[in-house]
């Protein structure tokens, strides 16, 4: 069998890039370590129908590994991300292939509405970094149709139902918690959430990996910045200074929390700090993880109180997974995807304007499951 001129320096970049040490990308490879320590430092060449098992393992192009050099990956969207005052500089390969399946789709969202004759949308941009935060909260408030708070239901229920009203506004909003395995799951570390302020077709992304509490903030978050028309990537790091970060933060916190109705509620005279929570949680109908951080930035608890408690929170939630069971795969495909990108897909797919298979590269199925998520999707 013929053998593939391949740089060991892409096989280095390509394992690296995915973050992995040997010995844990030989175990993915089904190797030995000592096979490939021999690729990545040229003592033993690959075949290759080695070289496309080492491709799509390493979830490159087969093309890739034939470069002289390793491609410079560069983040398509501004990053935002700051950790001790510095941007961040590594990028993770999910983090990189799950932007680029994204402006795919919205790429293809934005033809799509083009070819409905959509008139761009008015929300985009319309106030920016020298706004006020409640001019732009009350603008929010009255774009989406909601009140400062739910008088009812839970925090899970208005995250869906803020999720529905900034779809119908014409913003679409992305949700998953890896990238379509759990193999390649997203790090909440790495980031939050973000957005494409494009005046077309704008986009959201909340990052599910992140504790279920955490996720509405990011979601007005990331709102923010399309209201700013701002795109970038964010990590929700209260401690980041960049301006529209300060901005976006605020607004998310005044949005769910208006601070004067909080400081009218909060108790200072109890034993601990968390005794506020259970009767703020039922009055805003937030989560506890927001509400904790509403008092640290009204100063009510400390930095060191704060990361207590949304580590124990993690845990919390980490022991749920554990012992929880999911959806089926088609609500699960249903929640992650905008639904109106989803129906858009679907519709064209069925009446013959997109082949199956374009359909379902956008949407990460087979092109046999379509019809059972059109039935999902009620299309």
């Amino acid at each position: 069998m013929s053998n593939a001129n391949i740089n060991p320096e892409i096989l280095i970049w390509a394992r690296e890039r995915l973050g992995l040490s040997v010995p844990e990308f030989a175990r993915k490879l089904g190797k030995k370590e000592e096979r490939l320590t021999e690729w990545e430092t040229g003592v033993r060449p690959l075949t290759f129908k080695q070289a496309i098992d080492f491709a799509d393992k390493a979830y490159i192009p087969f093309g890739y590994l034939f470069l002289t050099t390793p491609p410079i990956e560069e983040l398509p969207l501004p990053d935002l991300r700051t950790i001790d005052g510095h941007g961040v500089l590594r990028l993770s390969a999910e983090l990189l292939d799950l932007i680029k399946l994204m402006l795919q789709r919205q790429d293809w969202y934005k033809e799509y509405l083009k070819q409905q004759l959509a008139e761009p949308s008015s929300i985009v941009g319309s106030f920016s970094k020298r706004h006020v935060v409640n001019e732009i909260v009350a603008d929010m408030r009255l774009k989406l149709g909601v009140p400062a708070h739910p008088n009812r239901g839970d925090w899970e229920s208005y995250y869906r139902g803020l999720v529905t009203k900034i779809e119908d506004i014409g913003i679409l909003v992305m949700r998953q918690s890896d990238l379509g395995h759990f193999t390649r799951p997203l790090q909440v570390a790495e980031f939050r959430g973000f957005a494409i302020a494009d005046e077309i077709a704008p986009m959201i992304f909340v990052n599910h990996a992140d504790t279920p509490g955490a996720r509405l903030f990011t979601l007005i978050h990331e709102l923010c910045h399309i209201w700013i028309g701002q795109s970038g990537i964010s990590d929700g790091n209260v401690e980041n200074k960049r301006n529209e970060e300060v901005m976006c933060n605020a607004v998310a916190a005044e949005f769910l929390v208006p601070e004067v109705e909080f400081t009218q509620l909060w108790h200072t005279n109890i034993n601990s700090w968390r005794e506020n929570l259970a009767v703020l949680e039922a009055h805003f109908h937030v989560s506890k993880w927001v509400l904790a951080r509403r008092a640290l930035t009204c100063s009510y608890i400390s930095q060191h109180d704060y990361i207590q408690f949304i580590t124990e929170e993690k845990e919390a939630y980490r022991n749920r997974e554990r012992s929880g069971s999911g959806p089926n795969y088609y609500r699960t495909k249903k929640a992650q995807i905008s639904q109106s990108f989803s129906k858009a897909v679907v519709s064209q797919a069925l009446s013959g304007q997109i082949m199956l298979r374009e359909a379902a590269q956008l949407l990460g199925m087979k092109p046999g499951n379509i019809e059972k998520f059109a039935q999902e999707l009620r299309v």
